[in-house]
């Protein structure tokens, strides 16, 4: 997905140029700069810079305005040293020259990168997550029972026997059972990721701002053209904006990765039960290894204990592989309190119905972004 946000980036930054490459060609070569470090700049935002969204809008039409004066409203002019550039640009905020379009800008991203960064931070937490628990060490006690149920019948010439499926089961589960205990949050996770991408339509939706970005530039110019000292009598040529197969807009891609990663909202709680039926153990009605010997199945002499609870394999004991830090903080309660993250449970919970208070049509902030801000 981080690649896919690149390249949509990349994609709004080449279309805003086709506005000076074709209609306002005299700017082209000054303002491929300026154009370079907004989509650079909205780029860091969305993967979490502390830069503000105003700032960032400021620093590009400050950037433009030299260049649109020189080339645009007084082409003429022969003085214009880097000294009066500077000039132009520390002034540009108090003369306004493209009208309100900077702050319209401002508002239209400023409601869209929050959720955005939001959605990509919590796919590197999930990244994290996974890769904790795919390097955990296991106990002795583990290690003991696996070496008993997958390489003891080798020392009895029973190369072909596979584990019983109850007493794999039962080993694989002790072995897992503290990574188990991550499910719960895995889960909630999941929804919570499934309710920030629900919201991020419309006017929260990065990608429709991005390409936003064009149209608003040229209504600047304009406006600062028609204002200038010296008009010029050349006109914007309207283009079209680039057409994209449904398969490569950001929101698609977005949706297919959510629809993806529902297959796998119970891959913690059920890692066990995958490991043993889909690879390890023997399949029903084969000959299989019981911990002991070979058997048609693997017997116990009760399936439950007195108290309710299963019973652990033979000799095996309560297998349980303690997690790090890192993955006991997975939490729910804890995600609200990781720095980079802790708009992830505000943005889920008050944009889980985008309908009532993410859908406002208006450039007011929603109530779900003020909430975080």
């Amino acid at each position: 997905m981080s690649e896919v946000f690149e390249n949509l980036v990349k994609q709004a930054e080449n279309y805003t140029s086709t506005l000076f490459t074709s209609a306002y060609r005299s700017l082209a070569p000054d303002a491929g700069g300026p154009v370079r470090q907004l989509f650079g700049d909205i780029s860091l935002l969305a993967l979490g810079s502390e830069l503000e969204v105003e700032d960032v809008v400021r620093s590009f039409f400050e950037q433009l305005f030299p260049v649109v004066y020189r080339r645009v409203i007084d082409p003429d002019a022969t003085a214009f040293g880097e000294d009066f550039a500077e000039c132009l640009r520390v002034a540009g905020n108090r003369l306004g020259p493209f009208g309100g379009l900077p702050k319209q800008l401002a508002r239209r991203l400023g409601r869209s990168v929050p959720p955005a960064q939001v959605f990509l931070q919590a796919l590197h937490l999930g990244i994290e997550v996974i890769n904790t628990t795919d390097h955990l060490q296991y106990t002795k006690e583990c290690r003991r029972a696996l070496l008993k149920m997958l390489y003891c019948p080798h020392c009895q010439g029973l190369t072909r026997s596979k584990p019983c499926t109850g007493y794999c089961l039962n080993v694989m589960r002790g072995c897992l059972a503290s990574v188990a205990e991550v499910d719960a949050h895995w889960r909630e996770f999941v929804r919570s990721l499934e309710d920030v991408s629900a919201g991020m339509q419309e006017h929260l939706d990065l990608e429709q701002a991005l390409f936003g970005v064009r149209p608003l530039v040229a209504e600047a110019l304009a406006h600062a053209q028609n204002n200038g000292p010296k008009l010029s009598a050349q006109n914007s040529i309207p283009l079209k904006a680039p057409e994209r197969s449904a398969e490569e807009t950001f929101s698609s891609r977005r949706r297919e990765f959510i629809n993806s990663l529902r297959l796998h909202r119970t891959f913690y709680g059920g890692l066990a039960d995958q490991l043993c039926v889909g690879e390890v153990a023997s399949e029903d009605g084969l000959s299989c290894w019981n911990g002991a010997d070979v058997t048609k199945r693997w017997h116990r002499e009760d399936d439950e204990s007195p108290s309710g609870e299963e019973k652990t394999a033979p000799d095996q004991g309560q297998v349980k592989l303690p997690l790090p830090e890192e993955v006991l903080l997975f939490g729910p309660a804890a995600l609200c309190h990781w720095p980079s993250l802790e708009r992830l449970c505000w943005l889920a919970a008050l944009c889980k119905n985008s309908v009532t208070l993410c859908g406002n049509q208006s450039d007011e902030t929603p109530p779900c972004l003020l909430a975080g801000l």
